[in-house]
């Protein structure tokens, strides 16, 4: 029994990872855009 809640801990700790990876990589196509069109106004 302890074997399947380790595994149910750990496949929430990879839901999270998998969460903060999508929201860094929003972040930094947000950064990338920004930076795009401000070269692209100048």
């Amino acid at each position: 029994m302890p074997a399947e809640t380790t595994n149910t801990v750990t496949d929430d700790r990879d839901q999270a990872v998998e969460g903060e990876r999508g929201a860094l990589v929003a972040v930094l196509l947000m950064v990338i855009l920004g930076v795009a069109g401000i070269f692209a106004v100048s």
